[in-house]
């Protein structure tokens, strides 16, 4: 799924590419993903694009006239940009945003159809959409501990609850977590002062961090790969390859749809976090420590 640094990479470019341009049309491929049926359709073409922004993991479209389309992309929707009045793709493509400087596609690679589009009118109707999430780059530490210790979770958990803090997501929560130094496991109640300070501080700094490499891999074009998999990662999706701090291999946890990966050493003391599945289907023969996973 995109998170804070892809969709802030796609609200550069596209306000680069389309404020002040008019939107001249909307096609829906598959009717699924169009979630409102008021304002109609025709209500927003011929109006102007104002702006686009992020509401926690959602892309706003604000068009004059108080007029907003709202997408979600979750986790395989992706947009295509293509010369004005491209054909829509056909296995792939949901809905095109027609504009006079090209077309935007919205596609998506899953046949679970997840991604929605939202036709919106008035900002008090936007509120739905607000999970409630505080922007880390906007709050104070004080503020950060505060929201995070609502709830008594583990540090993976709270830290990707679009309640708490907006747009981290899997991947860059596992990277956070682990320039942090803190194991995924820990919950909230058991941090230290020192821990909270590492876990504030890597929160910004790897997510600028990624922001910046991806805007430097786009070069100021239009993002063709929009991945929560990247070389440079330490540690997300990098099961079994060493870790780059320390050598030692990357460790993963699965649960649910997800997985989340870490490595023992540099989090954890070495120590093992157990798997619900194989854990329970090893028992006694689960290796707790890097040495007996070596033995």
């Amino acid at each position: 799924m995109p998170e804070l640094p892809d969709l802030n990479l796609y609200v550069d470019v596209l306000n680069e590419q389309l404020r002040d341009d008019t939107l001249l049309g909307i096609r829906v491929a598959n009717l699924f993903v169009l979630r409102t049926a008021e304002p109609p359709i025709e209500s927003l073409v011929g109006k102007k694009v104002r702006g686009i922004s992020r509401l926690g993991k959602r892309l706003i479209f604000t068009l004059e006239g108080d007029f907003y389309i709202v997408v979600h992309l979750m986790i395989a929707g992706r947009f295509k940009w293509y010369r004005a009045g491209a054909k829509i793709p056909g296995k792939l493509g949901l809905l095109a945003l027609d504009f006079s400087t090209g077309t935007l596609v919205l596609t998506e690679a899953s046949q679970k159809h997840r991604a929605s589009v939202h036709l919106v009118a008035g900002k008090s109707g936007l509120t739905e959409f607000d999970k409630g999430g505080l922007e880390v780059f906007n709050i104070s530490l004080e503020r950060f501990k505060e929201i995070l210790s609502l709830e008594n979770h583990t540090l993976k958990r709270s830290l990707t609850d679009q309640r708490f803090l907006a747009g981290i997501g899997n991947a860059y929560s596992d990277e956070i977590l682990h320039h942090a130094r803190i194991s995924p496991m820990r919950q909230i109640r058991h941090l230290t002062d020192e821990q909270w300070q590492a876990l504030y501080d890597s929160c910004r700094i790897v997510l600028q961090k990624w922001c910046e490499i991806l805007k430097t891999k786009a070069a100021g074009k239009f993002p063709t790969k929009v991945t929560a998999f990247h070389d440079e990662m330490a540690v997300h999706g990098k099961y079994r390859q060493p870790c780059p701090d320390c050598g030692n291999p990357v460790q993963r946890i699965r649960y649910a749809t997800n997985e989340c990966n870490y490595c023992a050493h540099c989090q954890n003391q070495g120590n093992l976090l157990a798997d619900r599945g194989l854990s329970r289907l090893l028992k006694k023969d689960w290796p707790k420590t890097l040495e007996e996973l070596d033995h």
